[in-house]
């Protein structure tokens, strides 16, 4: 995202740059000695909530406990577990993520229904609750060691705030899994009224596709926003960027993007400052399906696919899925072949109804299919371009207005031998 165009800026702090957030991460031993592996995230004061949730019908143990407890919209604490998805676990997984709520709760002073739980990791093991426990304990500690120090400095500490910067990074830290690179950032923006401030952490790699897959997204604000409408804009932002990202075709059973807004900066986005402020969230989350995409296990290469001239913007998105999802293209484009006939395929199957005699298709610039047919062009050209680590797939359909963008990455065995081996 180039931040020089836009009427945001980015800055340091993660989750914990709006005014009243903190957030940090601690070893717990999980799964891995010595990995940040539990993360929380706190509001100085209850906040207005709103999540987006998978659509697998098997749904994990903390984010049925999370749409319970954000069904008034308001939440206070975020508390996150790597390691272990206490997913299909009968009665025992409920009864672990009330106890991390419930842990969470006691130790902040707050009310249990304010706490939301997010879990990652291996699906069909028992947590190792007398690792988590304490690892709560610590965390919640280690946020009001910040609050304290922050505090009685009047929030001038520079030292203080580099604190607070890196418990945050720590806290982006926790939540991976085969993660291989932090997805974290923050923006801010002026408004008539003052300044906003944005946070966010992500985290997925693996068992990504549309309607969400292995993946965790936490957004904090500062601005002045009731549920309702951070819901609505929630869901927006969730449709262009999560749900247009996909790895392996997978969904899992964890994913959740949840959003608190605090109203701690005071000012309340309205009309043209409303405009910016969405597209602000929009934007950042874009950036965080990017992230996800150039992170898919075993990745050598990210794939963005541009639909254009589709019938509407939902035919453009289901085309940009279909083609980005497609192992047959994502193995065409690890081996750098042009094979445009499997993403005009891809498209074809996709359920989105268009006119395959119109199509034209390009790869990194280079036309490889026009009108539906192939055209002829060189393959060493093509060979040359596709060696590029950022492939760009257009596809011009001549329907209509509608445009999406979805992104992935190639097949590669690497990933074949990551997932091979993760449960064991």
């Amino acid at each position: 995202m180039n931040t020089n165009s836009v009427p945001w800026k980015g800055i340091n702090g993660g989750v914990s740059a709006p005014v009243g957030f903190y957030a940090c991460g601690v070893k717990s031993g999980v799964k891995y000695k010595g990995k940040y592996d539990l993360a929380i995230i706190l509001s100085e004061v209850r906040s207005h909530a709103a999540g987006v949730f998978t659509r697998n019908v098997v749904k994990a143990h903390p984010l049925l406990l999370t749409q319970k407890h954000i069904e008034d919209g308001q939440a206070r604490a975020v508390i996150v577990n790597s390691g272990n998805a206490n997913a299909c676990m009968g009665e025992r997984g409920d009864q672990d993520a009330w106890q991390m709520a419930e842990t969470t709760s006691l130790e902040l002073g707050i009310d249990p229904s304010d706490v939301l739980v997010a879990s990652t990791g291996v699906i069909g093991q028992p947590m190792p609750m007398k690792k988590i426990v304490p690892g709560i304990k610590a965390a919640v500690a280690e946020v009001k060691s910040l609050q304290e120090q922050l505090s009685l400095d009047n929030c001038n500490c520079i030292q203080g705030s580099q604190a607070k910067i890196q418990a945050a990074h720590q806290a982006a830290l926790a939540i991976m899994t085969t993660d291989t690179t932090v997805k974290e950032m923050a923006l801010e923006l002026k408004c008539a009224g003052g300044t906003v401030k944005l946070g966010v952490m992500a985290k997925g790699s693996g068992m990504i596709h549309p309607n969400m897959g292995t993946m965790l997204c936490f957004i904090t604000t500062d601005a002045q926003v009731e549920s309702s409408r951070l819901k609505e804009l929630l869901q927006e932002a969730t449709d262009e960027s999560f749900n247009m990202v996909t790895v392996d075709g997978d969904t899992s059973t964890n994913d959740m993007v949840l959003m608190l807004a605090n109203g701690l900066s005071g000012v309340r986005p309205e009309g043209e400052d409303w405009q910016r402020f969405s597209q602000m969230v929009k934007e950042a989350c874009c950036a965080m399906a990017r992230a996800i995409a150039r992170d898919g296990e075993g990745a050598s290469k990210f794939i963005e696919v541009r639909v254009s001239g589709a019938k509407d913007i939902s035919a453009a998105r289901t085309i940009a899925r279909s083609v980005c999802s497609s192992s047959l293209v994502k193995a065409a484009m690890y081996g750098q072949d042009a094979n445009w006939g499997r993403i005009l395929a891809a498209a074809g199957y996709s359920g989105a109804s268009f006119n395959p005699n119109q199509v034209d298709i390009f790869l990194n610039g280079l036309q490889v299919a026009s009108q539906g047919q192939g055209v002829n062009f060189s393959e060493d050209e093509a060979l040359v371009r596709l060696t590029d680590k950022d492939i760009l797939v257009e596809i011009h359909l001549g329907d209509g207005e509608g445009e999406a963008k979805a992104w992935g990455c190639d097949l590669t065995h690497r990933y074949i031998d990551i997932n091979a081996d993760y449960r064991t």
